[in-house]
Parts: structure tokens; sequence; C-alpha cells
């Protein structure tokens, strides 16, 4: 394997901030290191600024954006080579970051798919628990179709709930009662025919992390930290900046 040199991630947060520290300390558990010197370089923008997504898409008022693109390019400014960010529903506003900066951006919902091929390669139908603004996109149901498989998305009755918890763990709730919760309704999924399920909101495996699960969980938090160890450490190389689709 031939060792590419450091990188610095640029990590687009506060969305929410619990998800953001989670997803540090998994990128520090993540990086083998002996030493201060051997941890992965970050710069954070820990921003709890960034206006509601869920509010946006659903109006189509797109207030999300420019706060995006702004807080990207602080992070290329400051020396980071490439870019995460630890939200899902996000993704959908990344038009103007792409246009704006000159460094790569790693899709966590890229990211969370392809791990579904490496953990079920035989499985067919994905269940998503996602925010319903992430839902309602469709970005990780056109990225699940388009890798050869089916996406199953939580029933009304569930959707509700589930957004109710992940607000519920915004506000600092994750008692068992909560954790069952979302347990439950990743089972309706199997039980609905789901033989993989995608913890596709960073909020999500702060109180559900698949353990004992009877299908395989992707935490999409744990990818995009993984993905960001690999990238900065120099165990991968850098990809090429690619295009993205414009916010909703």
């Amino acid at each position: 394997m031939v060792v590419q040199a450091k990188k610095t991630a640029g990590v687009m947060g506060g969305m929410g901030p619990d998800a953001t520290v989670d997803f540090m300390a998994k990128v520090i558990g993540l990086t083998r290191a002996g030493r201060d010197q051997d941890h992965v370089h970050m710069i954070v923008d820990n921003d709890p600024g960034v206006p509601n997504r869920q509010a946006a898409i659903r109006s189509g008022n797109d207030d999300v954006s420019d706060h995006l693109t702004t807080m990207a390019l602080r992070l290329e400014q400051a020396g980071a080579d490439f870019l995460v960010m630890v939200c899902n529903t996000a993704h959908s506003f990344l038009g103007g970051v792409e246009e704006a900066t000159r460094i790569p951006f790693i899709s966590i919902i890229d990211e969370s798919v392809a791990e579904v091929q490496r953990v079920a390669p035989r499985g067919q139908t994905v269940g998503l628990m996602a925010t319903d603004g992430c839902v309602d996109t469709g970005i990780y149901q056109d990225a699940i179709s388009a890798a050869g498989r089916v996406a199953l998305v939580p029933e009304e009755a569930d959707r509700q709930a589930l957004m109710s918890l992940i607000n519920a763990i915004k506000g600092g709730h994750r008692d068992t009662g909560v954790q069952k919760d979302m347990r439950s309704i990743a089972k309706r999924l199997v039980d609905r025919g789901a033989d993989t399920i995608i913890a596709g909101c960073t909020e999500i495996p702060l109180v559900f992390d698949g353990s004992g699960f009877n299908v395989p969980v992707v935490s999409s938090t744990d990818v995009l930290a993984e993905k960001t160890v690999a990238l900065a450490t120099g165990a991968e190389a850098l990809p090429a900046k690619r295009s993205y689709m414009k916010g909703p």
C-alpha cells in the first residue's frame, strides 16, 4: 500500500453539536496513534447557526445553501484539504459549496450506501432511517437505487415518531425509552423486508448503533469517520473534486 501525505480534514458541523462531537470522538478512536502527533488534523466549524434544514425543504425557501457555502470557504481558507459534513439532510444544499470551493467534498450519503455493499453484498432492500426532509428530497433513495437496491422508508406513523425522536436527541434526551423506540422503528423496517438498515441521521447513532440487531446497521457517522481517517492519514488518496446537486 502506498501511503499518501497526511491531509487536513475540514469538518462542517453543528448540525447538531452533539453529533459533531460524536463524529470527532470516532475519528480519534479510529486513528492508530501512540502520540499526539499521530492523530488526524481536523479544522472543525461547529456552527449551530445553520438554518433548519427541515423547514427549508418544506417551505422551498432555501436559507441554508449560502450558510453552508460560507462555512466551507472558512474551512478551505483555514487550510482544509478536503471537506466532510456531519449532517445527512444538509447534503441537499451543496450546490454553492461545489461552485465556491476548490477542494473535494466527501459525501456521507455516498459513503454510507457504499458501506451497505460491503456489509451486505447480497442484500436487496435497504431500510432508511432519516429525517423527513432527507426522505422527501430522495437523496438517499436515489443513491440506493443507483447501487441496484431498493430503498424502504418508514411508514407515516413511524416517520413522525422518528422525527420526534431525532428532535428529542437534539434536546439531550437519550434515555432507555428513546433507545427502545428507535430500535422498534428499525425492527418494523426489517419486518417489512429490509435486509440492511442505514442510520441516515447523525443523531441516530447516539442512541442506536445496531449492536445485537438482527440485520447489519450502517451508521452514517461511523462510515464518515472511517473515511475521514483514511484520507487524513494518507491511507487513501484524496478523490478528484466532483459536482453535487443543487438545493431543493
